[in-house]
């Protein structure tokens, strides 16, 4: 058997039923379109003039479930990568912790490795190419030095997670710059900020002072607190920014331990932040937790223009419905 042979004609296109274009249902309308914008106008009239097409309508329904989550004393949690911190987004994270924007924090190893190293000495993030031939990636000294001693110090008092041992040292040692570290400032202001380590993945593992289970055990108190805050979410927000694996994991966890403890998470919203899309944020942070009755945005862009943007408009909302409200 072969192809069918022979003439070819076009298709007769006389007799197509044609249906009428005001009837149609259209998934966009005059009305969601976006608006002009005028020298001026404020970073509100930004926001709204956006489309409410896709990320533009996501975005503006991300800034209301914060803002409205902040004005009801709801929890707004914030997971973060490292990456955050590597494109200079710490002034935007303290700004936003001393105006009681987040309830706590949750880093990945990574994440105190960069503050700790902003916090001591005003800069970080190393050229792994450049070092990596020579074997001297990852070793940087004080580093290592001061988040193990932390480590071990709080070891040995007990009852305290890994988030607060580092942060409470970086202010008990006055860290020269510890104006700019996240940890530091979760100390200073009584913010529960928990670190959640997947041992070897993190370059203050591989220096002789590591201390395994000392390690351990605090990151597991800081995910057993991490649990009691991800319990507090029925109407509140968690928002993972730059973490691809991790605290979407660890996420994960929290929510079906609170599920199974009775919490209920109705209402929740999960803002998923990040470059580009990954499958455990989609399914992990932004899925599977809202399936039972929640919202779940991902938002992609840069971080250091995203972020800024969505706490800039936060902030602009709380401050006008305030006045408002006086």
């Amino acid at each position: 058997m072969g192809a069918r042979r022979g003439k070819w004609e076009p298709v007769d296109l006389s007799g197509i039923k044609t249906t009428s274009l005001s009837e149609r249902k259209s998934k966009v309308a005059s009305s969601d379109f976006g608006k002009k914008w005028h020298p001026g106008g404020g970073l509100s009239n930004f926001i709204k003039g956006l489309p409410s097409i896709l990320a533009a309508r996501d975005l503006r329904v991300a800034i209301s479930a914060i803002s409205a989550a902040v004005k009801a004393g709801r929890t707004v949690l914030l997971g973060m990568g490292a990456h955050p911190i590597k494109v200079g987004l710490n002034p935007v994270l303290i700004d936003a912790l001393e105006r009681g924007i987040f309830s706590g924090i949750a880093m990945n190893g990574a994440g105190i490795i960069h503050d700790v190293e902003v916090a001591l000495a005003g800069k970080t993030s190393e050229d792994v190419a450049a070092h990596l031939g020579s074997g001297e990636f990852g070793m940087s000294r004080e580093t290592a030095e001061f988040i193990h001693k932390a480590i071990a110090e709080a070891g040995i008092a007990g009852g305290t997670g890994l988030g607060k041992a580092v942060g409470d040292a970086l202010l008990n040692q006055a860290a020269p710059y510890s104006s700019l570290s996240i940890l530091a400032t979760c100390a200073r202001l009584g913010i529960p900020v928990t670190v959640h380590v997947a041992i070897g993945t993190d370059i203050i593992h591989m220096h002789p002072e590591m201390d395994g289970a000392a390690t351990g055990a605090l990151s597991h108190y800081d995910f057993r607190l991490f649990c009691s805050l991800a319990s507090t979410l029925e109407n509140g927000v968690f928002i993972n920014l730059g973490s691809a694996v991790i605290i979407p994991e660890v996420f994960l966890k929290a929510v079906s331990v609170a599920r199974n403890l009775g919490e209920s998470l109705r209402g929740i919203t999960t803002i998923n932040m990040d470059f580009q899309r990954h499958y455990r944020p989609q399914v992990n942070v932004v899925a599977r937790p809202t399936v039972d009755g929640g919202s779940g945005i991902y938002l992609i862009g840069h971080h250091e223009i995203m972020f800024p943007l969505l706490m800039a408009a936060v902030l602009d909302d709380l401050s006008r419905t305030a006045g408002e409200d006086e």
